[in-house]
């Protein structure tokens, strides 16, 4: 238990006694819980562009951490996006024009070789079959057609491939490649982000707990950021009282210099007594025990507290 809240506690113990009709005020003080602003990358402190008590709207900028670093490593992980890229568009073509024009130019010089040895076996074959010409002469352009009829099927087949893309694993291979290079950039780029950060609600700035050019750890608050709508009042109510300041109770707030008592509904009840002395709870020491209850007032009317601040609580009168 907080040591505020315990002196507070037996302070109201002390004063309610056992008899305090509903309706009499209870004492209480505002609380604010404040957005504490930070980055989860560290790094040097460059920039802030905010005091205390500046009011920011959601999407201003507030500070900015040191980024050569990460840009760097931003510009590395374009530059290997771009290579998987170019790398994934290249397996999946064939070969280039002029190496395609290569191939297609040896396949004409392999399909003439082949119509000449047509030719010269079929003269030979003519001769021979006259008699001017041994038969056995014949077996040797057979041979010499043969071969250049494997030439040229090889010479289409070479043509007919490098039309071809890569293998589909290969593909598929380039094809990871560049989505993990892609996934690096979008990290890199978050980096880069999270090294300016800006306000994620409209607040006033309460406190700054660093000045430019010191080194800020990762996730170590730079402000703190008070929202009008984040003040609570706290205040503690004695036994007798408890029916009368249940959850959705509607109470009335009253603090000097702060106009008009304003209206409050309680949010929370603790379940736990803040103030237990005695071990056997009698009728007459049982009202000692207070609860500490929480109640929010309309965000306009919570821009009229300051946190610490005294307020006096009055409950609903019973009827």
């Amino acid at each position: 238990m907080k040591r505020v809240d315990w002196i507070l506690g037996l302070a109201v113990a002390g004063l309610v006694g056992c008899s305090q009709p509903s309706g009499e005020a209870l004492n209480g003080y505002v609380e604010a819980e404040p957005v504490r602003v930070s980055s989860p990358v560290g790094g040097r402190l460059v920039s802030l562009t905010v005091d205390r008590g500046s009011v920011v709207t959601v999407g201003q900028a507030l500070f900015a951490l040191e980024q050569d670093n990460e840009k760097a490593a931003l510009d590395e992980a374009r530059a290997r996006v771009a290579q998987a890229q170019a790398s994934a568009i290249d397996l999946s073509k064939g070969k280039r024009p002029d190496e395609l024009a290569v191939n297609q130019a040896s396949l004409k010089v392999a399909e003439a070789s082949l119509k000449q040895s047509e030719s010269d076996l079929a003269r030979q074959t003519a001769l021979a079959e006259s008699g001017f010409a041994s038969p056995s002469s014949i077996d040797a352009f057979k041979a010499k057609r043969d071969v250049d009829a494997a030439q040229v099927a090889q010479m289409r087949a070479q043509v007919r491939v490098a039309q071809l893309a890569a293998r589909d694993d290969a593909r598929t291979a380039a094809q990871a490649d560049t989505d993990a290079a892609r996934a690096q950039l979008a990290q890199r780029q978050w980096v880069v982000t999270q090294k300016s950060v800006t306000a994620p609600v409209a607040a006033r700035v309460e406190d700054r707990y660093y000045r430019v050019g010191e080194w800020v750890p990762a996730g170590s608050p730079v402000l703190s950021l008070q929202e009008p709508a984040a003040v609570k009042v706290r205040f503690f109510v004695p036994e007798p009282q408890m029916p009368h300041a249940g959850m959705g109770a509607h109470v009335m707030l009253h603090c000097d210099g702060c106009g008009a008592d304003m209206p409050a509904t309680v949010r929370f009840v603790a379940r736990d007594a803040e103030y237990t002395p005695p071990v056997i709870y009698s009728k007459d020491i049982r009202a000692k025990l207070v609860w500490m209850a929480e109640a929010v007032p309309a965000p306009a009317d919570a821009a009229r507290l300051r946190p610490g601040q005294p307020v006096d609580v009055t409950l609903p009168v019973q009827p």
